[in-house]
């Protein structure tokens, strides 16, 4: 996917403002950037949601993760996941909920699920959802420290199965460190950074990397 001179405006202020860079088919590449600088409004550009000025070349079939699991409180994790399924993929869904780690669980409702579960089944859902892109706004904040290395861990597994297109926004640089290949800050609507990651994901989650001290380098306006 391509964006060439891609800006968004609300009102008077400015979201973003002349973004050009293409996104690597098979990638995951994280957004970083203070509240406020633009990450999310990217993000719903590169999902179609909203409009705005430039142009977006090779626009893909996306799936979207929010923050929170964003569950339909009615149905069961297996009926969570068969809602984005057409039926005769629906076996799937129980297939899926194992990956996770949820096997057992097929029966139970949101309200009977911890946090950490609930998170599963999202991010269980929007790996069936049918998609070449996956959109993710800040789906690791808030969660303690040992429960976003199992869940980092968790993506970058369903990602390695089928190697699709990721796209993740987040605050935090280990995050971005550990899960990302290519990692872009925003200042001010701008991307001020643009930062290949090497090694394969998911990376050490215990060693500060140089990838870290770069971002956090960028993030303060160094």
């Amino acid at each position: 996917m391509i964006l060439d001179h891609v800006g968004k405006k609300y009102g008077d202020r400015t979201a973003l403002e002349d973004i050009t860079l293409e996104l690597r088919d098979g990638e995951i590449t994280a957004v970083l950037g203070e509240s406020g600088a633009g990450k999310t409004t990217l993000l719903n550009i590169l999902a179609g949601l909203i409009p705005h000025s430039g142009t977006v070349e090779g626009r893909q079939p996306c799936s979207y993760l929010f923050q929170q699991p964003k569950l339909l409180p009615n149905l069961t994790a297996e009926g969570n996941l068969r809602f984005v399924l057409p039926k005769q993929q629906w076996d799937s869904a129980r297939v899926m909920l194992e990956k996770v780690g949820l096997g057992g669980r097929e029966k139970s409702y949101p309200r009977e699920l911890s946090g950490g579960e609930r998170q599963r089944v999202a991010i269980a859902r929007a790996f069936l959802y049918p998609h070449d892109m996956l959109l993710m706004d800040e789906p690791f904040a808030s969660l303690d420290l040992s429960l976003k290395k199992s869940l980092l861990e968790l993506v970058a597994g369903l990602w390695k199965e089928r190697r699709q297109t990721v796209v993740f926004v987040t605050h935090d640089v280990h995050e971005a460190a550990a899960l990302a290949q290519r990692a872009i800050v925003l200042k001010d609507g701008r991307v001020v950074l643009d930062l290949d990651v090497d090694g394969e994901p998911p990376r050490d989650f215990f060693v500060c990397s140089r990838a870290e001290e770069q971002l956090v380098r960028a993030l303060m306006g160094e």
